[in-house]
């Protein structure tokens, strides 16, 4: 099963009640969660300090089923999301937010003009390459812009290329994915054109705000 198939298959089954976490597991030992029945809520906690950041146009980059898209349009704030997964899509458009199917390595709405980008839930992940993700969120980002990222906790080890994933009915399918540290992005961002201009967590989530040098 691929990625994509494995993220579909996970937002329908939270969706609908079902328990749907499941585990990536890197070669190096690296384990992360992922709680597709979380992101399906209407708040997480600790969102409230990263949709504040945003406050102008905003592009919600692995938007899911659109809590952060969905808030932000809520609050009149102009936000679209963008997703691989068609489930995911859909679930995003019924709670009312803007959302589309598109690949942020492919062709995105507004590039080079966006002033806030969104790689919130561990997202910085994406595409297994760190580094390839960000330079291509720089230049997503309009000069003045702002690149509000999720990590993990300062220490963790970071890992990067493919993991294994494991699903609670027991597929298995590979995931390009990372783990990036808090304690990590600054050397991440210098080398893609970018600078890491705050910190801060809450709720037990570790957030920072990146711009263009």
């Amino acid at each position: 099963m691929n990625a994509v198939a494995l993220f579909d298959a996970a937002f329908d089954r939270a969706a609908s009640g079902v328990p749907a976490a499941f585990t990536a597991r890197h070669p190096s030992g690296g384990v992360l969660r992922f709680d597709p029945a979380l992101w399906c809520r209407d708040a997480v906690a600790g969102d409230a300090s990263l949709l504040a950041r945003c406050t102008g146009p905003t592009l919600d980059v692995g938007c899911g089923p659109g809590r952060l898209t969905g808030a932000l349009i809520d609050a009149g704030r102009p936000a679209l999301g963008i997703d691989v997964s068609a489930t995911a899509v859909r679930l995003a458009r019924r709670r009312g937010a803007v959302a589309l199917r598109r690949d942020v390595f492919g062709p995105v709405p507004g590039a080079g003009r966006w002033r806030h980008l969104l790689l919130a839930d561990g997202n910085v992940g994406i595409g297994g390459d760190p580094y390839r993700l960000l330079r291509r969120c720089r230049r997503l980002l309009a000069a003045d812009g702002r690149l509000h990222v999720e990590c993990a906790p300062p220490g963790t080890p970071a890992w990067s290329g493919t993991a294994t994933v494991r699903t609670p009915d027991g597929a298995d399918g590979p995931l390009p994915w990372a783990c990036v540290p808090l304690d990590g992005l600054s050397t991440l961002a210098g080398q893609t054109a970018l600078r890491v201009r705050d910190t801060w967590t809450e709720a037990g989530r570790w957030f920072a705000t990146l711009d263009p040098r």
